[in-house]
Formats: C-alpha cells, sequence, structure tokens
C-alpha cells in the first residue's frame, strides 16, 4: 500500500488538497463507490496520483475524507456542560454519516474492513484517532468544569456516542431527529459522570476483543 505520509519538509498545498476531495465526491456521485478510481479522481483534479497517494494511501481513505471527514475535524464550540458538548457532536456525526455520500461510502468501507486488516489498522491510526481526539477534548473540558472528577477514557465515549447513531442511520434505519441525539447525548453524559465519580471500574483503555 502506498505510504500517504506528507514527506518532511514538504509543505501540504491546500489547492491540491480540496481538487482532490471535489474530484472524489464529484466521481462517488456520479458512478458509485465501485466505478471510482485514483487514475480517475487525479485525472478530474488534474494532478498526478502519486500527489493523491501522498495524502491517502487507498482509494477507501479518500472516499472516507471525501464523504465523511478529513483529517481536518476539530470538537464542537464549548457549549459549558458535557451534556451540550455531547450533543453538539452527536449533531455532527449524524451531519457527518447522514449525508448522501457517507450513506453510500459506509458501508462499502465496512466491508472492505471486514477482508483487510491494514486498512482497518490505517483508519484506527488516522481518522479514528483523530475522532478521539474530538472526545478527549470534551472530556478534558468536563473534567476542568469538576464534572468529571477523573479522567475518562476517551474511546468509551466515542463508542457510546458513535454507536447508537451509526445504528439509527445503517441498522435500523430509524429516524434521527435532534430530539434523539440529545436524549442519546444525556443518557451518555448522565453514565460517564456517573462512572467517573464510582470508586471503581477503571479508567483505562477498553479490552480489545479476543
Amino acid at each position: 500500500m502506498p505510504d500517504s505520509g506528507q514527506p518532511l519538509g514538504r509543505p501540504r498545498d491546500s489547492h491540491i488538497d480540496h481538487a482532490v476531495l471535489t474530484a472524489a465526491r464529484e466521481l462517488l456521485a456520479e458512478v458509485g463507490y465501485a466505478r471510482v478510481t485514483m487514475d480517475a479522481t487525479a485525472a478530474r483534479a488534474g494532478v498526478g496520483k502519486a500527489a493523491i497517494y501522498r495524502r491517502f494511501g487507498s482509494k477507501a481513505e479518500l472516499l472516507f475524507a471525501a464523504a465523511v471527514h478529513d483529517m481536518g475535524i476539530e470538537p464542537p464550540p464549548d457549549t459549558g456542560s458535557l451534556r451540550g458538548d455531547l450533543h453538539a457532536l452527536a449533531r455532527l456525526i449524524h451531519e457527518r454519516l447522514g449525508n448522501p455520500l457517507a450513506r453510500q461510502v459506509t458501508p462499502a468501507l465496512m466491508a472492505e474492513m471486514v477482508r483487510s486488516p491494514e486498512l482497518t489498522a490505517r483508519l484506527q491510526q488516522t481518522f479514528v484517532a483523530q475522532q478521539r481526539a474530538d472526545f478527549a477534548a470534551l472530556l478534558d473540558r468536563a473534567e476542568k468544569r469538576g464534572e468529571l472528577p477523573r479522567p475518562l477514557d476517551p474511546s468509551l465515549a466515542h463508542l457510546l456516542l458513535s454507536g447508537p447513531v451509526f445504528m439509527a442511520l445503517f441498522a435500523f434505519h430509524h429516524p434521527v431527529d435532534d430530539v434523539l441525539l440529545d436524549d442519546i447525548a444525556s443518557v451518555i453524559a448522565a453514565g460517564l459522570i456517573a462512572r467517573a465519580a464510582a470508586p471503581t471500574g477503571g479508567s483505562g483503555p477498553l479490552p480489545r476483543p479476543m
């Protein structure tokens, strides 16, 4: 798999980034996930294919960035409470996963991940790590406010908040509105606060599945 890391000392060209992601979105809408190729994306963007591989190690990573989010995501602004922050982030997750292109890419990407442990590892190290950084920022805010008496592992909050939105959209096809997102955020905020206040239970990373 080509290396998608940016070479040291070579600044990223934001114009190329924009052109590549725009081309990928256009092709995805026109021909669907299976028929998008790196060659076609490079031609549409007016760049060399090597420029794409310097940014993304595979078509799957490119289309995830184009349809869901790239590596430039940031946590939502501070709302003043853990519940409010989780509600704001739930809205962002729903927006990212609920758009038509993301709803096309996500099932195809999940199928590829089943076949490719290497792809799964790369996504964990890039996009998933960036998502968890956002959750870490939210939990850090809550700890500084005094809502959480001790640190919690952001992977727990990530799993708890992303899971229900994902299941509603892709498994149950359940209508998702702001009332549901607020209910989800409220329950998770209460659970995280209770877990942090509990005398036992630990706050380390979630165990890996066997």
